[in-house]
């Protein structure tokens, strides 16, 4: 594998092996890699000839300094990994490398920014858009994947690509859990013992969702599934919505197209978020 640190290298590297019939994947992330991230990795060479990784903590789309601090950043492990998965190429960039002090963006994002995650976590899209552009026009890939657990970041991400007609195309691999259904995620690490038990809650409450879906009112189905979550110990709702997967606008009807619920809620000092398909038209 090969590990850059510099936008010129990398896209230099790559302009190199491009050739006709060769495509380029790529899977952007932040590091603190789990078996999610490698899902995505293989998906990639599954479908590419030469697959790009790139770690990076973004400053832009943490609004909480102190989560920004304490994001887990364990590189040789991660490096590693990518190694045992043989990823092909390695980004590794710093702050200053991504980002210049004259550095101004903002994207329209149709409201899409400003809802759940978004109202939770005001900028954050702003943020996320603004790195993955970076990142697109450094890598130039065929394809980027994604995972299904940050779906609003996908929708959002797909919304940018269309705005700004890039040739990328992105695909949503499917959420990886572990075998007891807790969606994988890199803030897992830091739920205590009780609160990992705890945190099955969110996946109860799609489970139970999905379930009840086909002979409940969709107002029903999420009102149950909060007043599930709050009565489980250890749960703090933040939201459970239930949306048009391809609009995310609300779902106004169990007929109107692919149906998607969307929880988080805070587990101990934790945030967690997850998601489940209910029904696909």
């Amino acid at each position: 594998m090969e590990i850059f640190r510099t936008r010129a290298e990398v896209h230099n590297y790559l302009n190199e092996l491009r050739s006709p019939g060769r495509t380029v994947g790529f899977v952007p992330t932040m590091g603190a890699l789990h078996q999610g991230h490698l899902s995505l990795i293989e998906a990639a060479k599954n479908k590419t000839s030469i697959v790009v990784c790139s770690i990076f903590v973004n400053p832009t789309q943490f609004n909480d300094k102190s989560d920004l601090e304490n994001y887990p950043r364990p590189i040789e492990d991660d490096i590693r990994k990518l190694r045992e998965v043989s990823c092909d190429v390695l980004f590794l960039p710093e702050v200053d490398e991504m980002y210049r002090s004259s550095d101004n963006w903002h994207i329209e994002l149709d409201g899409l920014d400003i809802i759940l995650e978004g109202e939770i976590r005001p900028g954050h899209y702003q943020g996320v858009t603004q790195i993955v552009k970076k990142l697109f026009d450094i890598v130039n890939p065929d394809y980027a994947f994604f995972g299904q657990k940050d779906f609003q970041q996908f929708m959002i991400i797909s919304l940018m690509v269309k705005k700004l007609q890039m040739s990328v195309k992105l695909v949503r691999c499917p959420i990886v859990r572990e075998k007891d259904g807790l969606a994988m995620s890199s803030r897992n690490v830091y739920l205590s013992e009780a609160d990992r038990q705890n945190a099955l809650a969110l996946y109860k409450a799609l489970t139970r969702a999905k379930t009840g879906f086909k002979d409940k009112s969709i107002a029903q189905v999420r009102e149950e599934a909060l007043d599930f979550l709050a009565a489980s110990p250890g749960i703090e709702p933040e939201y459970f919505e239930i949306f048009n997967a391809e609009t995310f606008q609300p779902a106004a009807s169990k007929q109107e197209g692919t149906i998607i619920a969307l929880v988080a809620a805070r587990v101990g000092s934790i945030r967690i978020i997850d998601n489940m398909i209910l029904t696909i038209k």
